[in-house]
């Protein structure tokens, strides 16, 4: 009988992306394998992902996508927080995952399955059926040791991160605000803060943990791990740091269209390092207010830029998309003449830009990121220095390791109600681009785009020795 292992990723196209990288990677080696990815339906419409599918389907064989069916989600749970609508979702599939599963072994001895931590119910789904249930965590080992100490930090407090106005001491990384956690766990009462701490606790008892990264950008946060401080109410499981695993071109929201974007082309007439490019993820967008001020601040700073402006929200969460998004009208968002007084060293796109071309494109110089984990490591992977601007999810957590702990970036400061200034824009971005605190983070970026290189060596790097320790621990698979 074939062999196969199956990825489970949660909805969104990060992390979709991610998951399709880690079966790429399982391919090299053991290009005998059939990689099945169970696709859940999204709880909220933030854009298609058929277009990237049907890419990977066409290009690679080997992979092959199963569309589980549509739940109803009780219309209560509809207006709560996207990342408890995800859980919910995913809780709900069960069922068509264990159909799923018992369909694809008709065919193939299952070796693993590869879930998302947002993906967490399943790992009952895979205990039940006999197959070794792995996870594997998207971000970085810096948040993996805060998610893994959860319910230490819950133990050990009874208010919710958002009333505790203290620093939260988290073995392995640098300390962080209390209100820099993750949005979803701030409040304790809240039911994304109880998916979260089941998914917690479930990880530590698992097969074993796949993340993307890789040992020499995040030695403290792993040797914290690995020692048991991130888990001391039991054995923490085999890790395995196989990052990073970044797609080579990024085409999946232009449906594969290989023509050349305007932007590109807009690259290649600017100086080398020229150009700061300013994007902020597929979920992430700003006010109207905000994005003035980005402007006000990017105008002021100097600076060639390359800047990807979506729509702003229509509902109270300034910081996240959940519906897909119409082009916006640039003129009514920015400042009046805006575009007319920079155009000669400034580009705004509307809505998307091709993120991992354009970051390695020689005329970009620094990326003004909202610290997804991806664009992180595109970032360093194409060697550009970053400024951190987080605005949902984990990225809070990211961004202080990333200013601290791997030194590849600045901080955008913001005020109490996390709107930041033209100022603060202007200052930062000269500071990345034209000072010499700015060159010390260029140098270190650089050394991590060669560590990254390393780690994915085929004879001795640490991600591909990693890799092979996975496969070693689903000892059945037959060498090819």
């Amino acid at each position: 009988m074939d062999e196969a292992i199956v990825l489970y990723p949660s909805p969104a196209i990060g992390h979709l992306v991610s998951m399709v990288e880690l079966g790429k990677l399982l391919l090299t080696h053991h290009p005998s394998l059939t990689i099945h990815i169970l696709v859940a339906p999204q709880p909220y419409n933030a854009g298609s992902t058929a277009p990237y599918i049907s890419s990977v389907s066409a290009t690679i064989p080997s992979i092959t996508f199963h569309n589980l069916p549509n739940v109803t989600l009780p219309p209560a749970i509809t207006s709560l927080h996207p990342e408890t609508l995800i859980f919910e979702l995913l809780r709900l599939n069960n069922p068509n995952v264990h159909q799923s599963l018992l369909s694809i072994s008709e065919s193939y001895t299952i070796h693993a399955l590869i879930m998302d931590f947002f993906c967490t119910h399943a790992l009952s789904v895979a205990v039940n059926l006999n197959i070794p249930g792995y996870y594997f965590y998207t971000s970085s080992a810096s948040c993996l040791a805060s998610f893994l100490y959860l319910p230490t930090l819950h133990r050990n407090t009874t208010k919710s991160f958002k009333d505790l106005n203290a620093i939260v001491e988290v073995p392995g990384i640098p300390p962080v605000p209390s209100w820099d956690m993750p949005k979803p766990v701030l409040d304790r009462f809240d039911k994304a803060y109880e998916y979260f701490l089941d998914s917690s606790i479930k990880m530590a008892k698992s097969a074993g943990i796949l993340v993307n990264s890789f040992e020499s950008l995040e030695s403290r946060g792993i040797s914290a791990i690995s020692n048991g401080l991130c888990n001391p109410d039991g054995p923490t499981p085999p890790i395995y740091y196989v990052g990073p695993l970044i797609a080579s071109s990024d085409k999946r929201s232009a449906g594969g269209n290989e023509t050349v974007p305007e932007c590109l082309k807009w690259l290649d007439l600017q100086p080398s390092q020229s150009v700061v490019f300013l994007c902020f993820g597929s979920l992430g967008f700003f006010s109207i207010e905000q994005l003035k001020e980005m402007a006000i601040g990017l105008e002021r700073s100097g600076t060639r830029f390359l800047w990807v402006v979506r729509n702003p929200p229509t509902d109270q969460d300034h910081s996240l998309a959940t519906s897909a998004q119409l082009d916006p009208d640039l003129d009514s968002l920015l400042p009046e003449g805006f575009l007319e007084r920079n155009k000669e060293r400034g580009l705004v796109v509307k809505s998307w830009a091709p993120q991992v071309d354009v970051l390695n494109h020689e005329a970009v110089g620094g990326f003004v990121t909202h610290c997804g984990w991806n664009s992180v490591l595109e970032s360093i992977c194409a060697g550009v220095p970053m400024i951190g601007w987080p605005l949902y999810a984990e990225q809070r957590i990211c961004r202080v390791s990333m200013v601290k702990d791997m030194r590849i970036a600045l901080p955008m400061k913001e005020s109490e109600d996390r709107f930041v200034s033209a100022t603060e824009v202007e200052k930062r971005v000269r500071e990345l681009m034209d000072s010499d605190k700015g060159k010390l983070i260029k140098e270190r970026t650089l050394a991590m785009k060669n560590e990254a290189k390393a780690a994915l060596n085929e004879d001795r790097g640490s991600s591909r020795v990693a890799l092979n320790k996975f496969f070693e621990s689903c000892s059945s698979i037959k060498e090819d």
